[in-house]
């Protein structure tokens, strides 16, 4: 790497990968916001609404599927800092026009770096939670839109996903 070039914050000067040090961050107020989308045909959302779901209650397994999974992130992605969460949450909403499932999580904590991979992480592992509970009737289901929608908080301020994008 020349002297012109950026340095990569998860890369060492020898060139592995390495943890970001957040040492010098400031700890302030972080929150990410999520979703995503299972799409499925419109008895399987019928299913699922019904609470008739062979696996159980599709709404209560995925909501705390994707709570753990955003407290383990650190577990699943490489190099990611273990956070001590102060919200996790997950929403799920019934779509009849897409027909499906629409998925949002939030993810906060008070610390020294972002939780956007904790939202990211626990909505895509609720919308696949979602599919597994539901794949035996239909397995033309599509987990679409996995996107980070807002973050707050840290030096880079706050940023939201415009409806263009």
């Amino acid at each position: 790497m020349s002297a012109t070039e950026p340095r990569l914050s998860h890369l060492a000067p020898t060139g592995e990968a390495a943890m970001v040090d957040v040492g010098g961050k400031a700890e302030t107020v972080r929150e990410a916001i999520a979703r995503g989308r299972v799409v499925m045909a419109p008895q399987t959302l019928a299913l699922a609404l019904s609470g008739n779901a062979k696996k159980g209650d599709v709404f209560a397994v995925a909501r705390i599927a994707g709570i753990m999974a955003a407290k383990r992130t650190h577990e699943l992605i490489p190099l990611c800092h273990q956070l001590n969460l102060t919200k996790a949450a997950v929403e799920i909403e019934a779509d009849p026009a897409l027909p499906g499932l629409l998925v949002t999580a939030r993810a906060r904590t008070r610390g020294q770096t972002g939780v956007e991979m904790e939202a990211l992480t626990a909505v895509s592992i609720a919308c696949l939670t979602i599919y597994d509970m539901l794949k035996a009737v239909d397995r033309g289901m599509r987990v679409e839109a996995v996107e980070l929608v807002e973050k707050s908080g840290g030096r880079s301020g706050a940023w939201r996903r415009s409806e263009a994008e």
